[in-house]
C-alpha cells in the first residue's frame, strides 16, 4: 500500500527530492547494505563499538524569545527546568494524540535550540503559520552515532577533552580533527554512546578521524542492512517501520505541501504490507502510549493532543512489547522455499531491507490482540524478534500469542504466486530486550 493520498506527488517531485539528497557532499550519508557483514556489525555494539551516519536527517536551528513556547505547544515533553546543554527525545502529536514527528532536541542557549529529524519540519511549519517571535534555519550538518562499550575510549583518543562528565541526555562541545562538534549522550543501541553533530562541509574529515582512532578498539561502520536491529533490541520504535506519521488527513494538506518544498528525503510516501488488513491509513498511526513514549509525557503545560493523551494515559488500551518468535516456526518458513508446493513469505535477514512498515496481526485464541512490526534477527541473542503494540491484558512477559505471517487479502497488498500465510507462535518478552546500559557512570568506566 502506498500511503500518499495526493496523486500529484509523483515522478518529477520525487526526483527533485532525491537530487537534493545526492547533491550533498556527505559521502557517509549514503550507507551500503553492508560494510563488513551484518553479523560482524551486529556484534560491534555489544563487544566493541560502531560509527554510523544519520546525516540525511534534517537539522533545524531555532532561536528567539518564543522558541521554547513553540516547542512546548507542539511537544508532549516538559520544558520546565530544561538546562542549556540538555537533550530530549522530542515527541509531537496531532489533536488525537497520534504521533506526527519524533526526533532529538538539544538546547544550545537560553533562546537557542537545535532540532534533529522529522520534528524540524513540523516545528518550522508551525512557526511559519503561527504567531511566535522566533526564527528557524535549516542547516547542512553531519550526524554520526558512536555506540558500544569501547565508544568512550575512541572519543577519549579523538577529542580535545574528556566527555566523562556528560550525563545521559546531556551534551558537550568537543573538537575532532580541528572541527567543533557537539556530542550528545544519546543513542539507540542500549549501550554507552554519543551522537556527534557538526557542519556538513567537514563530514568526511571527522568520519575518517573517528575510523582512524577507533581501529585500535575494533570499531565497525554500521550499515543500513543491520542498523534497525539496534532499535529492535533496545525497544525503540521508528517512523515507517513501526508507525505511519499522522499527516494524511485533510487537515494536514498544507503541511504535506510544506514537506514537499523543504524535505531532503521522502517523508510522505510510505510502503505498508503484512497481514493487517486496514481500511484507512490512520489504522497505522500510533500514540505515544502505544509506542512506549508516554514516559516522556508531562502534563505541566498545554500542547497539541494533550486532552486525548491524558485520557489514554489514564486508561491505556495497548502498550509496546517485544515478541520472541518460535524457532521451529521460523525455520519452517525458510524450509518452505526448499520443498514442493506453496511457500511462506520470505523473512529477509537480518530485517526487511526495503524501507516499509510490515504490520502483522497478533492473535490469542483466534482474536486480534495486537500488531507486530520491525521483525528482525538478532545474531547476538540467536532470536527472531519483533516489536508489538498489544492489548494491555495480553502484555505480560511470558504470554503466548500467534503472529499471522504473510500478506493480507487487501487488494492493495503485494502478492506472490503460490504465497500463503502461516501462523508463527511467539511469546511476549521483556522490553527492552537487551539490557539498557546507556546511563552508566562514565567517570567509573574504563
Amino acid at each position: 500500500m502506498d500511503t500518499d493520498p495526493d496523486s500529484e506527488f509523483g515522478g518529477e517531485r520525487v526526483v527533485d527530492v532525491m537530487r537534493r539528497v545526492n547533491r550533498r557532499e556527505d559521502f557517509s550519508a549514503r550507507r551500503p547494505s553492508q560494510y563488513t557483514n551484518w553479523i560482524d556489525e551486529q556484534l560491534s555494539w555489544k563487544e566493541t563499538c560502531y560509527v554510523g551516519s544519520w546525516s540525511t536527517f534534517a537539522n533545524l536551528k531555532l532561536e528567539g524569545p518564543d522558541a521554547v513556547a513553540l516547542l512546548a505547544d507542539l511537544s508532549i515533553n516538559s520544558f520546565a527546568d530544561y538546562p542549556v546543554g540538555g537533550g530530549k527525545h522530542l515527541v509531537q502529536c496531532d489533536e488525537d494524540a497520534n504521533v506526527v514527528a519524533e526526533g532529538v532536541l538539544v538546547r544550545e542557549g537560553e533562546e537557542r535550540f537545535v532540532v534533529h529529524g522529522v520534528p524540524c519540519y513540523w516545528t518550522a511549519y508551525n512557526l511559519e503559520n503561527g504567531d511566535y517571535d522566533a526564527t528557524a534555519e535549516f542547516r547542512d550538518t553531519f550526524n554520526y552515532g558512536i555506540q558500544g562499550p569501547n565508544s568512550l575510549k575512541v572519543l577519549d583518543a579523538l577529542a580535545d577533552h574528556s566527555l566523562r562528565e556528560v550525563g545521559f541526555m546531556r551534551s558537550g562541545p568537543i573538537e575532532i580533527a580541528g572541527v567543533d562538534v557537539t556530542a550528545v549522550r544519546f543513542g539507540m543501541s542500549g549501550e554507552v554512546g554519543f551522537e556527534l553533530h557538526g557542519p556538513g562541509e567537514h563530514s568526511e574529515r571527522v568520519w575518517n578521524a573517528i575510523l582512524e582512532a577507533g581501529e585500535e578498539y575494533g570499531i565497525r561502520r554500521l550499515s543500513s542492512g543491520t542498523s534497525s536491529i539496534n532499535q529492535l533490541e533496545a525497544g525503540i520504535p521508528s517512523r515507517v517501520r513501526d508507525f505511519v506519521s499522522a499527516i494524511f488527513g485533510e487537515e494536514m494538506a498544507d503541511y504535506r505541501a510544506f514537506l514537499r518544498e523543504h524535505q531532503t528525503r521522502d517523508l510522505i510516501t510510505h510502503a505498508v504490507e503484512g497481514s493487517v488488513e486496514a481500511d484507512d491509513i490512520s489504522d497505522y498511526y500510533r500514540t505515544p502510549v502505544e509506542l512506549g513514549w508516554d514516559r516522556y509525557t508531562k502534563f505541566d503545560h498545554d500542547f497539541v493532543g494533550r486532552e486525548a493523551l491524558e485520557a489514554e494515559v489514564e486508561n491505556p488500551q495497548r502498550v509496546l512489547a517485544t515478541l520472541e518468535w518460535n524457532d521451529e516456526d521460523v525455520v519452517d518458513a525458510y524450509a518452505s522455499l526448499f520443498r514442493e508446493g506453496p511457500t511462506f513469505k520470505y523473512m529477509e535477514m537480518p530485517h526487511q531491507q526495503k524501507r516499509s512498515m510490515i504490520a502483522d496481526r497478533v492473535l490469542v485464541d483466534g482474536e486480534d490482540v495486537g500488531v507486530a512490526t520491525m521483525r528482525g534477527y538478532s545474531y547476538y541473542f540467536r532470536q527472531m524478534l519483533s516489536l508489538c503494540t498489544i492489548d494491555v491484558e495480553h502484555s505480560d512477559v511470558g504470554t503466548e500469542v500467534t503472529v499471522l505471517w504473510g500478506e493480507g487479502e487487501n487488494p492493495a497488498s503485494p502478492t506472490v504466486e503460490d504465497h500463503v500465510r502461516t501462523e508463527v507462535r511467539a511469546t511476549v518478552a521483556r522490553t527492552p530486550y537487551k539490557e539498557d546500559r546507556r546511563r552508566a557512570n562514565l567517570a567509573e568506566s574504563e
